[in-house]
């Protein structure tokens, strides 16, 4: 699908003057299961996250509260923290690996 004006996925995000708050974050139906038309939309997403709060001096710091059942998944593949509840964190570390995975600098 080469079509710019197409939407692949959205994200909410809040600046919290300390880190960047993810309130949801969503690909777009044709971007999900194993027939999905492109692959990484979520974690180019979550880059962008990254990007935002590195870029207003935040040093990358996100945070976002998890379902369940995705916890485990956040952790193998964003290098997120799960710091209790349901609440997870990226660090700087990782927020640079998904930064430089995505963006060129």
């Amino acid at each position: 699908m080469d079509n710019k004006s197409v939407i692949q996925g959205l994200i909410s995000i809040s600046d919290y003057k300390d880190h960047i708050y993810i309130h949801v974050i969503e690909s777009s139906p044709f971007n999900r299961g194993k027939r999905k038309m492109y692959v990484g939309v979520p974690g180019n997403l979550m880059a962008f996250a990254c990007k935002d709060s590195w870029d207003k001096g935040y040093e990358g710091f996100v945070s976002f509260i998890s379902k369940t059942r995705l916890i485990d998944h956040y952790e193998q593949t964003l290098g997120a923290i799960h710091v209790g509840g349901h609440k997870m964190v990226i660090f700087p570390k990782e927020a640079l690996k998904l930064i430089k995975k995505y963006y060129k600098l």
